[in-house]
């Protein structure tokens, strides 16, 4: 694997946030239906503002995170992609190191481990500018407070609760050894499945991440509880997803949508784990050519 240049992947970056709006991802804003007082144009502006941040080999991880975030917020006016910066900044930065022989997930472990205390204080601006809902107050590394942890023993801490916290620890261990090989198999489609559009790859991938995982967002905002419930919502649509989304299956996707949103549950990092899949898959794309 060699170094991408900076256009490379912010390119990447655009092309992997357009795909996660382009699929019927029930819950969350896509092409098909807004939410949430947002629509499309707005995470549209937030991933083009982001990418050179993403992608600046100049800046370290934690500024990388933070001038993002700033600018995604400057362009849509509210939190759109905060927990999709937090997991594509170090996968950005892996992709341009250069360590030839070295996998992206090798490299992405190198960048992980060379976090530091001012990368820690860069996320934690990041985080209190994007003001994600249902944050709350912790006794231990809160957001709020000055950083006293460097950021993996921090991301420790709230692993327990929250997806993105837990696969800082793990690096990234859940798109690795789950949703990238996931991604790759239902794009290819089988014998009897011919391969899906892009769009319903994804939104498959979606589907299946929300039905075996309780939202973080959704937990921090509603607690446990409606997690949970939305997860059995989406064990129950398993008709309409498995084993891939198909045109004929969006109505029934559709209503899903419509429920999750009359009641303001949005699934928002399941919606940032298939951004970040799509981004790794992107990059191990773009390395074999």
């Amino acid at each position: 694997m060699t170094a991408l240049p900076p256009e490379t992947v912010a390119q990447a970056f655009i092309t992997s946030c357009k795909a996660e709006l382009t699929a019927l991802k029930p819950g969350n804003v896509h092409v098909h239906a807004g939410g949430h007082h947002m629509e499309v144009a707005q995470f549209a502006a937030a991933a083009k503002a982001a990418a050179p941040f993403i992608a600046d080999p100049a800046l370290k991880p934690g500024q990388r995170i933070r001038a993002a975030v700033g600018a995604s917020m400057d362009a849509a006016d509210c939190n759109t992609n905060l927990g999709i910066i937090l997991l594509c900044g170090p996968l950005a930065a892996a992709a341009q190191m250069r360590r030839d022989g070295e996998s992206l997930r090798q490299r992405l472990a190198e960048v992980l481990d060379g976090l530091d205390m001012e990368d820690t204080l860069n996320v934690y601006l990041a985080i209190r500018h994007a003001n994600p809902g249902g944050l709350g107050k912790t006794d231990d590394a809160d957001v709020s407070d000055v950083p006293t942890l460097p950021l993996i023993e921090a991301m420790a801490l709230a692993a327990p609760r929250d997806r993105i916290a837990a696969n800082y620890v793990s690096g990234f261990s859940d798109i690795f050894d789950d949703h990238l090989p996931l991604l790759t198999r239902i794009s290819a489609g089988s014998a009897s499945q011919p391969p899906p559009a892009q769009a319903d790859a994804v939104s498959t991938l979606y589907m299946s991440l929300l039905a075996r995982y309780p939202d973080s967002h959704i937990r921090r905002k509603f607690g446990l509880g409606t997690a949970a419930h939305v997860q059995r919502l989406a064990q129950a649509a398993k008709p309409c997803w498995h084993p891939v989304v198909r045109e004929q299956s969006h109505a029934g996707l559709l209503d899903l949508d419509t429920l999750l949103k009359s009641e303001g549950w949005n699934p928002g990092t399941t919606a940032d784990f298939v951004v970040a899949a799509v981004f790794a898959a992107e990059i191990e794309r773009l390395n074999q050519h």
